[in-house]
């Protein structure tokens, strides 16, 4: 019987905690017997993995943003050095986070420890000076977008595509009049408005006042305007209540799951990031904006390879969604956007066709147990 394996695991964000439990859920089911450490949010732990430290305090945004929490972050970044080097896991699996999990990269690789990449970083779009580093610190590469593999594989980057994990999350089964009725929403309201201002306290202080203005500028034109604000399990009441409470609109919060949000809004103004992919998954209209430092915008805008940032548009290879971005994300212009999509049928069908194709783009599902196999086959199992 062989001896049992241990693995050190890194998500650095919401999404990458909701990557990282059902990637372990998958390693279960192919070995229960291993053990799982490190770096997560509750998703991760309620699938058994001992977190070390506070999600929310991990995940940043810019370099302005980081000032506040580097004491914190090179803590923990020292400290899970320490055990790489007393307690050697058999795999460290890291997911997206790349400042911190490239520097823990190069300790584990110099220790003989085995590293998979599951979800790299997107260097293909800004900063590709950073994959000659995991090119040299990294063993094995998961993918989830089509047009990475040929990107890192010029690289002589060991990689695979395994599709998005998203597609592995199971779609509402409740019709759009149950969902509204376990929200408390009346079936006569409409239209619905999804907001979506980002899982990380400095998005929901850059976003949700000009996602609210926006709403409270929409509600002239559709005074039963109804609102809804899905919340990831990294956010605070505390940190949104503010916002809503001062707001002159309808806002209902929950933190059930996303889709079910997007499954009956007729449009959602979204922070840039993976909930544009659900948004796409669930074929909901949207407004893709994002706002960082003055300092943060310019040191991206100079290093950025790519003309815009939404995944969908990236993954579409056109722009599909319209992008407000930095000075052009006001409460006027995004709520000119998303007037634009509401007042007019054909560009709601044109946008929801376009959306089907991404979805489509994104695989078939199975990125879990795909990259659950290429884990166990590092660590001999």
């Amino acid at each position: 019987m062989s001896p049992k394996k241990s693995v050190m695991i890194i998500a650095g964000e919401a999404s990458g905690d909701i990557y990282g439990a059902r990637l372990v859920l998958a390693l279960k089911n192919l070995a229960p017997e291993i053990t799982f450490f490190g770096l997560g949010g509750p998703e991760m732990e309620k699938v058994g993995v001992r977190t070390m430290y506070q999600l929310s305090a991990m995940a940043v945004v810019g370099m302005t943003e980081l000032i506040p929490r580097i004491t914190y972050i090179l803590r923990a970044l020292r400290e899970l050095k320490m055990i790489l080097t007393a307690s050697p896991p058999d795999l460290l699996i890291l997911i997206d986070y790349p400042g911190f999990n490239l520097n823990l990269a190069r300790k584990a690789h110099a220790l003989g420890i085995p590293v998979f990449y599951y979800i790299p970083p997107q260097v293909w779009a800004w900063r590709k000076r950073r994959v000659r580093k995991i090119a040299k610190r990294v063993d094995r590469v998961a993918v989830i977008l089509p047009f990475e593999k040929e990107f890192y594989r010029r690289f002589g980057l060991r990689v695979h595509y395994v599709g998005h994990p998203l597609l592995d999350i199971s779609l509402p089964k409740r019709g759009k009049k149950e969902i509204k009725e376990a929200l408390g929403i009346s079936y006569e309201r409409g239209p619905i408005l999804g907001l979506l201002p980002g899982s990380r306290a400095e998005e929901i202080a850059r976003h949700m006042p000009v996602m609210i203005g926006a709403a409270q500028i929409i509600s002239r034109f559709y005074p039963r305007l109804c609102c809804i604000l899905p919340l990831a399990s990294t956010v605070r009441d505390d940190v949104v209540k503010p916002y809503v409470k001062n707001a002159k609109i309808d806002i209902t919060i929950g933190r059930t799951d996303t889709r079910k949000f997007l499954k009956i809004a007729d449009l959602a103004l979204i922070a840039s990031g993976t909930a544009t992919l659900e948004a796409a998954i669930m074929e909901t209209p949207m407004v893709i904006t994002y706002k960082v430092s003055p300092l943060s915008y310019n040191i991206v805008r100079f290093l950025a390879k790519v003309s815009e940032i939404g995944l969908v548009n990236l993954v579409a290879g056109k722009t599909i969604v319209p992008e407000l971005i930095q000075n052009k994300a006001t409460a006027l212009h995004l709520a000119e956007e998303g007037l634009a999509i509401l007042k007019n049928d054909g560009v709601r069908t044109d946008m929801k066709k376009a959306l089907r194709s991404v979805r489509e783009q994104l695989g078939q599902g199975g990125a879990s147990k795909k990259a659950a196999h290429i884990a166990c086959e590092m660590m001999g199992l």
